[in-house]
């Protein structure tokens, strides 16, 4: 009987399972530039809040915010036998496409100075997409700053709109280019 080197499971053939994972496993429809960037924020604003486990599509999970931090929990608002450990922001699920949606709660919505923390990073985002040499490249593909599930999703969620990106037509444009060729479809 020969010794299982690996019984564990872990190693380079687990994380490149992991990746292969994290990329959509559904048809990607075309998008158009617009769409792009409000899934990428929303996104990118989900995964840069705090959390360690591993999200399942279709599942909601629950933001908060804790001494100025943002945290993804399982449990929501109503869960909290004590109330709730911190200001309850949205209702997040993550979708097949490997984009997040976020409904923001009502308190929080007429919380300023979290509309203007939003807004700050929307434009912070806003600035990059228009520097990017193209939407392509401006994409998430490695994020060292994110813990592995949410690195692993930052991945799945660049390989996800870089697809709708391609099947558009519009991934090797600049951003002025895509918004330009938005507006002459628009018109």
């Amino acid at each position: 009987m020969q010794n299982d080197p690996n019984p564990q499971g872990k190693g380079i053939s687990s994380v490149l399972q992991d990746l292969a994972r994290s990329r959509p496993e559904i048809p990607l429809p075309p998008k158009q530039i617009d769409q792009v960037s409000s899934e990428l924020f929303t996104s990118l604003f989900v995964l840069n809040s705090d959390f360690i486990f591993r999200p399942v599509t279709g599942r909601s999970y629950w933001l908060y915010r804790l001494d100025g931090k943002f945290k993804l929990l399982l449990l929501s608002p109503a869960d909290w036998s004590a109330g709730h450990p911190g200001q309850f922001i949205a209702e997040c699920i993550l979708r097949e496409d490997v984009t997040w949606t976020l409904t923001l709660d009502a308190e929080a919505s007429r919380d300023a100075g979290l509309l203007q923390h939003i807004n700050n990073e929307r434009q912070r985002l806003q600035a990059e997409l228009e520097q990017a040499g193209s939407l392509e490249e401006a994409m998430p593909a490695y994020i060292p700053s994110l813990a592995f599930y949410r690195r692993l999703l930052a991945f799945g969620l660049g390989s996800s709109l870089r697809a709708s990106l391609r099947a558009a037509g519009i991934n090797a444009l600049a951003w002025n280019e895509a918004k330009g060729l938005l507006a002459k479809v628009a018109t």
